[in-house]
C-alpha cells in the first residue's frame, strides 16, 4: 500500500510538494481553504494563485533566478512547465499570464491520480502521517496561531502588490516598446517623465493618502517587494535607480532622454492589461488613480487591480527545521514555502521540491552548498550562525554560494561559473553525470 501524505496549502510549495510525490506513487492530501475561506490578497480559487506580481524573474543561467530554475528543472518542477506553458512576453524573463496559469496549474493537480484535493481550513496539525505545511505568507490566524502554540513566536513582514491598467486607457502616442534596460526584446511599454514632470509626480506621491502603519511595522516592510512610497521616503533620486531607472530607455523615434521611466508589463497574453512595474503601493485607492493618473500617458488610465498592501507571515526556521525543510525532532513533519522565509515565487516552489525530495528519500542529506537548492536549505536552517540571531526573508542570491578560492574579475564571468560549478554539482547528487 502506498504511503499517505498531507499537504496543507495550495500555493506554489504546496502544489510543487504535491505533484513531485504524486509522480512517485504517495497518496496525496491537498488542503486548502480557498474558496471556503478567502485571504485579504487572493482573488480566485485556483490553487497557485500568483498573488503580487506575474513575472518570475529571468531565466539567464548566469543570474541567481535563472539558476535556480535551471535547477529546479533537473527535478522535474511542475510550476515551470506550466509557468512556460502559460508564458507572455517579456523579454528575458519568465512572466505568466496569471489566470490561466492558476487554473492549468489547478487542473493539473485536480486531475492527478493520486492527487486528492479538500477544500477546507486545517486548524491542527495532523499526527498519524507525514505531513508538508505549505500554508504560505497569508497563513489563516487560526493555524498562524496551532503553528505558534508550538514552535514558538511567529514573525511576519508587509508586502506590496503593484497596480494593473487596462492597455486601451493608456494614451499610446505617449508610450513607447523597448526592452527592459537594454536586455531582450522590446516587450515592456515605456513611459518617460522630464525632471518637472517626474518631480511633480514624485511630490504628489509622498503628499498622498496612504494606509497607516503603526511604528513597529515600519521595520517589517520587506526590501525586495517595498511599497513605492517607502522606497521615495530616502530621496528623490531614489526612485530613478531603482524601478523608475531611465538608462538606456530613449524614446525610439525622438530620441528624447528622460529623467525617469515608468515600465509597464504584459499581464496576459492577448496584452489587453498591463502591470505597472515597481509601483507596489499602500496608497489608498483614490490617491492611486490621482497619483499615477499624473505620469504622461496615464491620466485617463482604467484600474483592473488598485495595488495593496498585505502582512506576510514566516517562522523563525533556523530554530525549527533542519536542512531538509525537516522539523527538528519531528521526522514526520516539513514546512515548505514563504512560511519559512525563503522569498519570491521561484524559492517558494524550491521548498516545496526540497521538503518532497527529503521526504521521498529518507537517506537524503541535503544537496551540496555550491547550488541553489543547497543554499536556500542552508538559509532556512541553523547551519548559519547570523541567522539564529536575526532571521529575516530572503531570495536566492550568488552571495549565499562559496566563493572561488581564484578571484574572477569579470562579474558576468563569475556568474557563469558560479551556475556552471552549481549544475555540476547538481548533476552530481542526482547522479545525472
Amino acid at each position: 500500500m502506498s504511503e499517505k501524505v498531507t499537504i496543507i496549502g495550495g500555493g506554489l510549495a504546496g502544489c510543487e510538494s504535491a505533484f513531485f510525490l504524486a509522480e512517485r506513487g504517495f497518496q496525496v492530501e491537498l488542503y486548502e481553504m480557498r474558496p471556503e475561506r478567502m485571504t485579504p490578497a487572493h482573488e480566485t480559487k485556483y490553487l497557485g494563485e500568483l498573488v503580487c506580481s506575474n513575472s518570475l524573474k529571468s531565466t539567464a543561467e548566469d543570474t541567481s533566478s535563472g539558476l535556480l530554475k535551471s535547477e529546479m528543472k533537473l527535478l522535474g518542477s511542475i510550476i515551470l512547465k506550466v509557468a512556460e506553458k502559460t508564458s507572455v512576453p517579456a523579454g528575458n524573463a519568465l512572466a505568466v499570464e496569471r489566470e490561466l496559469f492558476a487554473a492549468e496549474l489547478d487542473s493539473v493537480i485536480r486531475n492527478h491520480p493520486n492527487i486528492t484535493v479538500i477544500n477546507r481550513e486545517i486548524t491542527e496539525i495532523p499526527s498519524d502521517r507525514p505531513c508538508i505545511i505549505a500554508t504560505g505568507p497569508l497563513t489563516s490566524d487560526v493555524f498562524a496561531d496551532t503553528i505558534r502554540s508550538q514552535f514558538g513566536g511567529n514573525l511576519y513582514f508587509f508586502d506590496a502588490i503593484a497596480p494593473v491598467i487596462a492597455k486601451d486607457s493608456i494614451d499610446m502616442d505617449r508610450a513607447f516598446f523597448k526592452s527592459r534596460w537594454e536586455k531582450g526584446d522590446n516587450d515592456y511599454l515605456n513611459i518617460g517623465m522630464n525632471q518637472e514632470q517626474y518631480e511633480h509626480f514624485y511630490n504628489e506621491l509622498m503628499a498622498a493618502e496612504k494606509v497607516a502603519f503603526e511604528d513597529f511595522e515600519k521595520l517589517n516592510v520587506y526590501e525586495g517587494c517595498m511599497p513605492i512610497e517607502e522606497m521615495a521616503a530616502r530621496g528623490i533620486k531614489t526612485l530613478t535607480f531603482g524601478p523608475f531607472r531611465p538608462v538606456g530607455l530613449r524614446h525610439p523615434v525622438t530620441f528624447e532622454k528622460y529623467a525617469a521611466v515608468l515600465q509597464l508589463r504584459m499581464e496576459n497574453k492577448e496584452g489587453t492589461a498591463y502591470n505597472l512595474v515597481g509601483c507596489q503601493t499602500k496608497m489608498k485607492i483614490h490617491e492611486q488613480k490621482r497619483v499615477f493618473g499624473l505620469i504622461p500617458g496615464l491620466e485617463n488610465a482604467e484600474f483592473l487591480r488598485y495595488g495593496s498592501i498585505h502582512r506576510n507571515t514566516y517562522i523563525h526556521a533556523p530554530k525549527v527545521l533542519n536542512r531538509l525543510f525537516q522539523v527538528i525532532g519531528d521526522e514526520k513533519l516539513y514546512f515548505a514555502g514563504q512560511i519559512t522565509g525563503v522569498e519570491g515565487y521561484m524559492e517558494s516552489a524550491a521548498s516545496g521540491l526540497l521538503a518532497a525530495y527529503s521526504l521521498a528519500h529518507p537517506e537524503f542529506e541535503g544537496f551540496s552548498e555550491l547550488t541553489a537548492l543547497g543554499a536556500l536549505s542552508r538559509h532556512v536552517s541553523g547551519e548559519i550562525a547570523e541567522n539564529k540571531k536575526e532571521y529575516v526573508p530572503s531570495n536566492f542570491h550568488f552571495g549565499m554560494l562559496p566563493q572561488f578560492e581564484k578571484r574572477i574579475r569579470d562579474k558576468k564571468e563569475k556568474k557563469a561559473a558560479y551556475a556552471k560549478r552549481a549544475l555540476e554539482a547538481l548533476r552530481a547528487d542526482l547522479k545525472l553525470i
